[in-house]
């Protein structure tokens, strides 16, 4: 794994980080996703074609899943959240994203499918039910995956399965099942997204956005407080996504961003 995967992975691992970026994406900046209600799952997909213990499993690794318990209108909903971190554009992105979401459904059907088989409660239902082991009244926890671009450029790969077909003749395509990416991407955020943000990733986010700009970044600075008591980690974001050079004492809890540019120049390279 590089340096920068290894960083953000780090740092979006933080429970407080994770939900204020889902809070962000899903519900527009409200608090709903608590954090402390987070677990953290493991990131192995690991999942057999259609149940089949003859097939080949397949197998890959997500940057980072968790499940969630959000509450609205006094009802319960249980969720599973990816986050998959970019350091660059990924041209493949829908097809790999779309991969994990299913990789994961599939291993919810083998886990039902392993309950029904533990309880022994075949009589009643059909011959179609027990050959999948998922049941009528069966139910699939949703899963989101939240793709998160850890640079200032613009997301110009595509943003659904579709876009990366050879044809786009309509009349296919409506028999072709899409699949579209959730992206959050510096890039086209302006100050009013930012501000949705309640961790330090709105000074993450924004430091990326204005990196290559350094009239709008001196702009930034002056006005995010929190750059001045940053945290490690958050630093550590910004300096390797950014290449900027910021000199990090690892006996401190934070950093003053602003102070260390103005000692050592603003290197960021794109």
């Amino acid at each position: 794994m590089g340096k920068i995967d290894t960083i953000t992975k780090d740092y979006m691992k933080k429970n407080t980080v994770f939900a204020d970026a889902f809070n962000y994406f899903i519900y527009g900046g409200r608090q709903i996703i608590d954090p402390e209600k987070l677990q953290e799952l493991d990131t192995t997909e690991i999942a057999v074609p259609f149940g089949n213990e003859d097939e080949v499993a397949v197998q890959k690794f997500r940057d980072l899943l968790k499940t969630a318990t959000v509450m609205m209108d006094g009802k319960a909903t249980y969720l599973i959240l990816g986050v998959e971190n970019e350091s660059d554009v990924r041209y493949a992105e829908p097809v790999k994203t779309g991969l994990y979401d299913f990789l994961q459904y599939s291993k919810q059907i083998q886990q039902t499918a392993a309950r029904h088989r533990e309880a022994k409660d075949r009589k009643g239902h059909e011959s179609g039910e027990f050959l999948s082991g998922f049941y009528k009244d069966d139910r699939l926890t949703p899963v989101i995956t939240l793709v998160i671009l850890f640079g200032p450029k613009k997301w110009d790969g595509p943003r659904t399965l579709h876009e990366m077909m050879s044809t786009q003749d309509p009349d296919l395509l409506n028999c072709v099942a899409n699949y579209r990416i959730n992206l959050i991407e510096p890039a086209a955020m302006n100050a009013k997204d930012l501000d949705k943000f309640q961790s330090n990733l709105r000074a993450v986010l924004g430091f990326i956005k204005y990196s290559s700009d350094r009239d709008a970044l001196d702009a930034f600075l002056l006005e995010e407080d929190s750059l001045h008591g940053l945290d490690i980690e958050a630093a550590r974001v910004i300096g390797v996504c950014t290449n900027t050079e910021i000199d990090i004492d690892d006996n401190s809890e934070v950093i003053d961003v602003c102070k260390e540019i103005q000692t050592f120049g603003f290197l960021c390279t794109y």
